[in-house]
């Protein structure tokens, strides 16, 4: 739409003998054909400025958010005009770009997932900020704000960033039995995305030390390294995010790194004296008004609620985990973290339950 508009008033502009006006002034100069006729040649005048947060603007899982634009005209045209606002997610690399929200006015529209979920907050005079309702984890990434006015267009990036957590799952089958595909369904089935590289970065330097390889986002397969040992890459590497580059999606297998968020809700714990099978445990979170854990969910709860719980649950994968916050004697290692004891096909545990607040 922005070509197709810029396309209509140029032809407009080169075919007349009158300078084209939207409020800004063109200098006009003969063209090389000598025939006599003017075109557009550069702008001058008043300038169009975008701006927006240089600084990431942070929210979590079920949130809503403001991504803030705010343009000027340099020098001031005074009454606030009628412009074109454009929003639009990137890709980590900038090579595509996701409609988002397009207004005009009063008049807007939003596309794909942000229907019913974003739309323009205009409380100021020229203000273009973005809002999404119900923020989403696949939301994290970047944003460019793109104003149009005639034939001025410019635009500005900002970045939002969910509170996080990354960590990686091997399924019950074992090590490297994912596709990308399955690996991501897995990370899904656990109230979690694929991890992109930015997040397992972020998860690195806070960290995290996983020698087992797993899917990103964007495909690749990566692992990161905080202590260089021989199994990983080798001891006379450097710590860091070990990567395998692109794999193939459906024939190569490999781990998942899986990307969860904070939550809107609690997880907590029950027991029976005697334990319980993984279908009783099931039912114990429904008759207590909640649901089995997931496993994104216990981590999200052990990072951002500090639960913290020496004594082993079963969790809606079929695995038995329990979250530490302070280490201590016979909880596991020396550090704090998620504990698995695998997916045991036999054994009678608690539960960890997940209940919306």
């Amino acid at each position: 739409l922005p070509l197709l508009l810029k396309a209509t008033l140029l032809c407009l502009a080169s075919g007349s003998y009158h300078p084209f006006y939207n409020g800004f002034y063109y200098n006009h100069i003969m063209n090389d054909n000598g025939d006599g006729q003017d075109k557009v040649d550069y702008f001058s005048g008043t300038r169009l400025v975008v701006e927006t947060s240089k600084d990431p603007v942070y929210s979590y899982n079920g949130a809503n958010v403001t991504l803030p634009c705010h343009y000027r005209y340099e020098p001031d045209l005074g009454p606030k005009r009628k412009i074109r606002i454009k929003w639009s997610k990137l890709r980590d690399d900038y090579t595509k770009e996701q409609d988002v929200m397009v207004a005009i006015g009063k008049t807007y529209m939003a596309f794909g997932d942000f229907k019913g979920r974003a739309h323009i907050r205009q409380a100021s005079r020229h203000e273009a900020s973005l809002v999404i309702s119900d923020v989403r984890l696949k939301d994290d990434g970047k944003y460019r704000c793109e104003v149009i006015d005639g034939l001025e267009d410019e635009s500005d990036v900002v970045d939002l960033r969910l509170q996080g957590i990354v960590f990686p799952y091997q399924p019950p089958r074992g090590q490297y039995r994912l596709n990308f595909h399955e690996a991501e369904q897995v990370c899904q089935d656990q109230g979690a995305i694929l991890a992109n590289f930015n997040q397992l970065f972020q998860a690195w330097s806070e960290g995290l030390d996983w020698c087992n390889a797993g899917w990103l986002a964007d495909g690749t397969v990566q692992y990161p390294i905080r202590l260089p040992r021989k199994p990983c890459g080798g001891v006379h590497l450097a710590p860091g995010i070990r990567s395998y580059g692109p794999r193939h999606r459906h024939l190569h297998r490999f781990d998942a790194f899986c990307f969860s968020s904070a939550l809107k809700g609690e997880v907590f714990y029950l027991d029976r004296p005697a334990g319980m099978t993984l279908e009783e445990a099931k039912q114990s979170c429904q008759d207590a008004g909640a649901e089995i854990a997931r496993v994104g969910q216990l981590y999200s709860a052990w990072k951002f609620l500090g639960l913290d719980r020496c004594s082993a649950g079963w969790l809606a994968d079929g695995s038995v985990r329990y979250p530490i916050a302070t280490p201590r004697a016979n909880c596991g290692p020396a550090e704090p973290g998620v504990r698995s004891f695998g997916f045991p096909s036999k054994g009678r545990f608690g539960v960890f339950c997940y209940r919306e607040r």
